[in-house]
């Protein structure tokens, strides 16, 4: 399953682990045009890891913006590439261009920009430079 529309078999709504309902829930805070990684997500969650959150989105994903939760080096999902580029593009996600050595020449993340750090005050800032984050120190 690629979490990115796909749902677990059998699964349903009522049917949600607590912790995949935490971690659906962080996804869908993260504003358009705005990324946290597995990770991050599980820094915010103060529980389980990056396997554990990349997990939840996987089987459970499909509910919510999936494409706003990435890897850390900013690569696109695997097979989904396409896809999530389409929705970075419509939000505005700050990209990098690929480079001309790249066999795909699909743009990877500017995570630098576009990492959103989980502060209410930050929703409206992508691209702001200058806000601290916990994972910067």
């Amino acid at each position: 399953m690629s979490g990115t529309g796909d749902t677990a078999p059998g699964a349903d709504a009522g049917e949600l682990p607590a912790y995949a309902e935490r971690v659906l829930s962080v996804a869908e805070l993260i504003p358009a045009g705005r990324v946290m990684t597995y990770g991050d997500v599980a820094e915010y969650l103060d529980e389980g890891g990056p396997r554990q959150v990349g997990r939840v989105m996987a089987l459970y994903g499909g509910a919510v913006p999936w494409w706003r939760v990435v890897r850390a080096d900013g690569q696109l999902l695997p097979g989904s590439e396409l896809r999530a580029l389409a929705h970075y593009r419509d939000e505005g996600t700050p990209l990098r261009e690929a480079s001309r050595a790249a066999d795909d020449h699909i743009p990877k993340l500017d995570m630098r920009r576009a990492r959103w750090d989980g502060r209410p005050d930050d929703r409206d800032s992508a691209g702001d430079d200058d806000r601290d984050a916990p994972w910067d120190d």
